[in-house]
Order: structure tokens, then sequence, then C-alpha cells
């Protein structure tokens, strides 16, 4: 029987501790390796206002332009867009950013969930604007199919409910659950973010969940302007047994390398970046 799964392929361990570390931390949340940074976005906010001059269908926001970093480092560091499940690792066959949106800022307004696959040839504008129509269309309609679904659920009595989750994380664990599940779920997305700065929040701790196959979650504070840069706190929750800690350090310099270099947005989004 394969080990691939429809959804991604199976990924022989590299050593022993990889091979050993889904057998100790069976769970996710027994795995999470949290990081707070502050990234310089001086530069990629320059690019996006000098973007946003010729832009005349949507203009570009600051975050989205962030997520295309994030984006391009999934592309150029492959171990990101892994993840375990049933104590094996697995490569993900697509790359995958989400996060939700509120079709009104307010406490009575509802959560939209925008889930975007990242086409390896658009560059960072094509992408926004993808975005941009997502979260237009998720801000504008009265449900997409994921929400209908999870209302249609949601309506269920409490015992039959328990029942259906129960069934749900078995096919989650064997990767065997349908796509009218999995589509649009942010549980299933390389990348999982949230933009505590568009309500003025700053950075914080984001856990992981255990349902699912997101391995990294990125929670984005607020934009701060010192003296001449501009700078953002961002707080990166990752999966370890995807990779190793030096993995992730150098994977994180590199999306603020992306940031500071943000002409290499021009190009696809796969392209290869170097650093050293």
């Amino acid at each position: 029987m394969s080990k691939n799964r429809k959804d991604a392929k199976w990924v022989k361990p590299k050593d022993a501790v990889q091979a050993i570390m889904p057998h100790l931390m069976d769970k996710r949340t027994d795995a999470e390796v949290s990081y707070k940074t502050e990234f310089d976005i001086t530069e990629l906010c320059k690019w996006v206002d000098e973007k946003n001059k010729t832009l005349k269908d949507f203009k570009m926001s600051y975050f989205q332009a962030l997520v295309a970093c994030f984006g391009m480092t999934v592309y150029n560091r492959e171990c990101l867009n892994r993840f375990v499940k049933n104590k094996r690792i697995y490569q993900r066959n697509k790359v995958n950013m989400a996060f939700v949106a509120k079709n009104k800022l307010s406490d009575t307004g509802e959560e939209r969930l925008i889930s975007v696959d990242l086409d390896p040839e658009e560059n960072a504008v094509d992408f926004a604007h993808k975005l941009s129509v997502d979260i237009w269309k998720a801000k504008n309609a009265e449900d997409k199919n994921f929400d209908k679904t999870l209302n249609a659920v949601a309506s269920l009595p409490t015992p039959i409910l328990s029942l259906v989750f129960g069934f749900v994380k078995i096919l989650d664990k064997h990767g065997w659950t349908p796509n009218f599940l999995t589509d649009g779920d942010l549980n299933y997305a390389s990348v999982l973010l949230t933009n505590l700065g568009s309500i003025g929040a700053n950075s914080c701790y984001h856990h992981l969940n255990n349902y699912g196959t997101n391995s990294i979650m990125i929670a984005v504070g607020t934009i701060k302007n010192e003296k001449s840069k501009k700078t953002v706190d961002i707080q990166i929750t990752f999966d370890e047994r995807i990779a190793d800690g030096f993995y992730f350090a150098k994977s994180i310099n590199l999306a603020q390398y992306i940031a500071s270099n943000p002409e290499l947005l021009d190009g696809k989004i796969s392209t290869k970046v170097e650093i050293e």
C-alpha cells in the first residue's frame, strides 16, 4: 500500500531523530515552537506604494505583500511545506496561504475563511490581485461553500456532532477526508496567518491545531513608524517535527531578506533566492 496521500507525498526521515520525533510527540500541539521577531518592512512598503501608483483594478496592501514574502520563502524552503500525520512526514503537493477576514470590523461581524493557492508562475502583484478578489467575494457573499458546510454541520445536535467529528478525525488521520471538507479549510493550509494589525493589535502567540495539516501559524501585528523606517512585530509558531531550529532560523532570515529586497517579488513567486 502506498504511503502517499492525495494531498501530499511521504517523505523518508533524513535521520533517526526525525524518524523518532513523531512517535515521541504524536500531537502537533506537543511539538510547537514559537518565535517572536521584528521585521523591517521599510523597503517593502515603498515598493507597494510605487506599485499602487500604476495599479488600476485594485490596491495592494502591505499585508498582502508580506504574505507574498512568506509564500516565496515557502517555495524556497521546501521543508516549510511539510506536515506530520499518522506519525509520518509528508510534502504537500501545493503551496497554500490562508487567513480569516471579517465582513465588517465589529463584534458582530461574521468571519470569512480565505484560502488561496500560490501559482508558482505568478508574481506578487498577480497573487495580491487574486487575494483581493477572494477577500471582496468573502466579505460580500452571503455564504461560501465551505461556510455553508460549516453552518450545516454546526446545526446538528451535540451527540451527533461528536460522532461526526470523531469520524472526520479518522478520515483526517489517514488522508481520506473528502475535498468538500478540506477545500477552503484553513487547517489544511501551508501557512495560516492572522492580521492582528488590521484591528490595531500587536502580534501574539497562536497555537497550532491537531486537526488538519497546517504546520505554520503567523501572527502579524501593527506596523510601527520608527524615524525613517517601518517595522512590524511577527510571531511564528512552527511544528518542530518538520525541520530543525537552524532550518527555521534561516527561513525567517530569508523572509526578512525578501522583504528588504522587494524587487524579487516582481519575478515569479517560485524564484529561487540565495542568501548566506
